[in-house]
């Protein structure tokens, strides 16, 4: 009975252990494939707020975000 509890328990654990790296490889995985932001969006950000980028501005503000990820 104490055994069956038991086998529960740690079947529960290592399924959620390997639960969230399964998932945590997918979303790296999509987040690469599809990111949240690129370079047109951080352009038309910075117009929206009356400036003109450069692309050293764009550059930085790409890289700033990639160090996020």
């Amino acid at each position: 009975m104490l055994m069956d509890i038991l086998y529960v328990v740690i079947g529960l654990v290592v399924g959620l252990v390997i639960g969230f790296f399964l998932a945590r490889h997918f979303m790296m995985k999509y987040l690469k494939k599809n990111p949240p932001i690129n370079e047109e969006m951080i352009k038309a950000l910075m117009m929206q707020m009356g400036r003109k980028p450069s692309q050293k501005q764009v550059n930085q503000m790409m890289k700033s975000m990639e160090k996020y990820m």
